[in-house]
């Protein structure tokens, strides 16, 4: 497959994403990354209706990033502490990424964790 061929998929799947997610989740905005592994996060976490303080939004958002990249080999799974929250271990640096393939790295990641979820196809 080629590389346009391969973001012209990814294009219409985050954009499916995007647009599924807004209209579940938000009544006025669209989704953006950071709202989306903000829900990632959540879902991960498994507490859906506790009320959560500033901090706390931060590290859904980063258990978020760790769930989508931990099957690109940067983060595994190390354990849950006694609140619950899961806990991950760096294994390799990310790489150095120019902002706009990062964004492509991580909206990639999130495609592929909805795939997998099988919420979208």
């Amino acid at each position: 497959m080629s590389q346009q061929s391969r973001d012209t998929i990814l294009k219409q799947r985050w954009d499916d994403l995007v647009h599924r997610l807004t209209a579940q989740f938000s009544e006025t905005e669209s989704m953006d990354v950071e709202g989306i592994l903000y829900l990632i996060g959540l879902q991960e976490l498994g507490q859906l209706h506790a009320s959560f303080k500033k901090d706390d939004n931060v590290n859904l958002i980063h258990v978020g990033i760790c769930t989508v990249l931990e099957p690109y080999g940067y983060y595994a799974f190390s354990h849950y502490d006694n609140d619950g929250w899961p806990h991950f271990a760096l294994k390799e640096s990310l790489p150095t990424l120019k902002p706009g393939e990062q964004s492509v790295l991580i909206k990639e990641a999130i495609v592929d964790y909805f795939l997998q979820k099988e919420l979208i196809q």
